[in-house]
């Protein structure tokens, strides 16, 4: 491991870093129903803006994976901030869906910079303990969501608009550019170690990692689409279904503080088996009940998501170490682009639901338009409330499959020898 002298200031300011994305993502999922109302646009519309910054991410992440080793991590985080501190001004002063696009969009940029210099960072400065301190720092992504649905349903029972929600994400933009701009970096650990450029992409075309690839969209899918949608989903069913995500990404950090002991009882391997589990089983609790139930689901479903993105990440760091940063920024970005795919999908999908619980005939923009309390704006809160439920149980196939296919990767471990980094 080199000896890195301010890798404590490092990891904090990373994990400020990382709060910024997961204010976006907090705050976005409370205000996207604010959006609709103000801007007139419908759930494909809404879909694709917040798909956006699930596009904006894996160009990010892939991108800064490639350069990450020759311009730097430090470069790459300065661009991470000029594109945090672009979105949220273009955000707060949004007047339609092209700009609310492009200001995620930028977002979206931002924070796949950001997990593409700070992955390999924490991967670097704590080379012999990786999956533990990855899941303390992505703590911090749903630490952040916690913050941000808390703002959002605090100050909108306060009456303050979305906008001012959404400034408040440049008091940690500034700090965290601040702090990055003052401390030195180490370079990625496979450069230290003397991998070569041309072994690591070798490495990339391991069977292994291209399998890891492949489960990292069913990861991904299964935590962000079901968080980032289940205020829109839920809304009708329960009246604090942005509380449903505090709740769940609440657990989340809880879990990913107390990660060690976890990971190091049951191996990377046996923690995702459990999580897809756990998912499965909490997507189909939120996805069949309703009421208090409902809060019982996203306690499971919690426990369910908290591990996968940090250890599929660590999985991959330690046992395809080879691989380097770009391995572990090719997982995010797979990820991310999972879910935008998904996530477009299954917003069409949720629109042609609701016109089919409709009469016949009828015109889904006139329903969203029509005033609070009049039959036709109940009859479509009917539908939502019938639709959300039907999205949740056709996403619970996704975990069911990786409960299986985390079964056979935990059994292909348990005889599998773990590689060094060095190892031909």
């Amino acid at each position: 491991m080199q000896p890195t002298p301010q890798r404590k200031q490092l990891f904090v300011a990373s994990c400020l870093a990382l709060l910024v994305t997961s204010l976006s993502f907090g705050i976005r999922a409370g205000i996207l129903g604010s959006l609709g109302e103000q801007f007139h646009l419908d759930a494909a519309q809404l879909g694709t803006i917040a798909a956006t910054a699930f596009w904006g991410f894996p160009l990010a992440v892939i991108i800064g994976g490639f350069v990450v080793d020759i311009i730097g991590m430090k470069r790459l985080l300065i661009v991470a901030f000029l594109f945090h501190l672009a979105g949220i001004l273009l955000t707060v002063f949004a007047g339609g869906y092209w700009s609310l696009f492009i200001s995620t969009l930028c977002i979206g940029i931002a924070n796949g910079t950001v997990e593409a210099a700070c992955n390999p960072l924490v991967a670097t400065i704590y080379a012999d303990n990786k999956t533990t301190k990855l899941n303390h720092f992505h703590l911090w992504f749903p630490g952040g969501i916690v913050i941000g649905t808390l703002l959002v349903y605090f100050l909108s029972k306060a009456g303050i608009g979305w906008q001012v929600q959404v400034g408040l994400m440049i008091i940690p933009t500034l700090i965290y550019g601040y702090l990055f701009s003052k401390l030195d970096f180490p370079v990625t650990e496979r450069v230290a170690s003397g991998v070569s450029t041309g072994d690591m992409y070798k490495a990339l075309l391991n069977p292994l990692f291209m399998v890891m690839i492949i489960l990292m969209f069913g990861t991904a899918i299964t935590e962000l689409f079901t968080g980032q949608w289940i205020d829109v989903l839920l809304k009708n069913v329960s009246d604090n279904a942005i509380l449903l995500l505090t709740i769940e990404t609440g657990i989340m950090v809880l879990g990913r503080a107390f990660a060690e002991p976890i990971v190091h009882r049951f191996s990377p391997a046996g923690v995702l088996l459990i999580s897809a589990v756990l998912s499965a089983a909490g997507l189909y609790i939120m996805g069949h009940t309703s009421g208090n139930m409902l809060f019982a689901g996203a306690i499971v479903f919690g426990m369910g998501v908290c591990y996968f993105w940090p250890t599929m990440l660590g999985f991959v760091s330690e046992n395809l170490p080879r691989t380097g940063a770009v391995g572990l920024n090719l997982m995010g970005g797979a990820g991310m682009f999972a879910v935008s795919v998904y996530m477009i999908f299954m917003s069409g999908y949720y629109d042609n639901l609701l016109i089919g619980k409709l009469p016949a005939g009828s015109n889904l923009k006139d329903y969203a338009d029509a005033p609070a309390g009049t039959d036709m704006a109940n009859v479509l809160s009917e539908a939502k409330k019938a639709a959300g439920p039907e999205i949740l149980n056709t996403t619970l196939v996704i975990p069911v499959v990786l409960s299986v296919a985390f079964l056979l990767l935990f059994l292909y471990m348990r005889g599998r020898k773990k590689p060094g980094l060095t190892a031909a």
